[in-house]
C-alpha cells in the first residue's frame, strides 16, 4: 500500500472534528449518529455521550459499528472520506484518566475547553467511549474503497 494512502487517512482523522457512528441494536435496526471525536496516539477514537443514547444502547448489545468520517464542505466529486469497521466500549476504569486527557487535550486545541474525569464518571451522565478499527478504506475516484493500513 503507498505510503501517501495512509497519510491522507491520517490527515482525515486529523483534520476533522465529527465522526458518524452507525449502530444496531439487538435486532439488527440501523442508527446513525455524528459525535465529536477524538484520536489517540494508535488511532483509536474517543468520544463522549450519556449512557441513554441509542447509540451507546446499542453499543451495550452489539460492540460493532460503522464508522465514517468526511469533510461535507468538499465540493462534489472531491472528497476523500475513511470507512471503517470497528469494535466500541466505554473505556474501562484503568485507561480512564489518559483516555480523558487524550480527549480533553484535543478539545482544547480545538477551542471546546478541558474535559475532565468528573465529567465522565458516574454522577455524570456521560462516558467516555472508544471505537478501534479492524478495517479502514479511503475514498478513491469513482467510488473506489482502497484499503489503508493505519498500523
Amino acid at each position: 500500500m503507498p505510503e501517501d494512502v495512509a497519510a491522507r487517512a491520517r490527515a482525515i482523522i486529523e483534520d476533522n472534528a465529527y465522526m458518524t457512528l452507525a449502530t444496531a441494536d439487538g435486532e439488527g435496526l440501523p442508527w446513525a449518529t455524528p459525535v465529536w471525536y477524538a484520536p489517540e496516539p494508535d488511532l483509536t477514537l474517543l468520544w463522549i455521550s450519556r449512557p441513554v443514547v441509542r447509540h451507546s444502547v446499542n453499543l451495550e448489545l452489539r460492540a460493532e459499528l460503522g464508522i465514517v468520517i468526511f469533510d461535507s464542505h468538499q465540493p462534489p466529486g472531491t472528497a476523500h472520506g475513511l470507512y471503517m469497521g470497528a469494535t466500541a466500549a466505554e473505556v474501562g476504569h484503568d485507561e480512564l484518566e489518559r483516555a480523558v486527557s487524550v480527549f480533553s487535550e484535543r478539545s482544547l486545541r480545538q477551542g471546546a475547553g478541558p474535559f475532565g474525569l468528573a465529567e465522565v464518571r458516574a454522577p455524570a451522565e456521560h462516558r467516555l467511549y472508544r471505537a478501534t478499527a479492524y478495517e479502514v478504506f479511503i475514498s478513491g475516484d469513482r467510488d473506489q474503497r482502497i484499503p489503508v493500513d493505519l498500523g
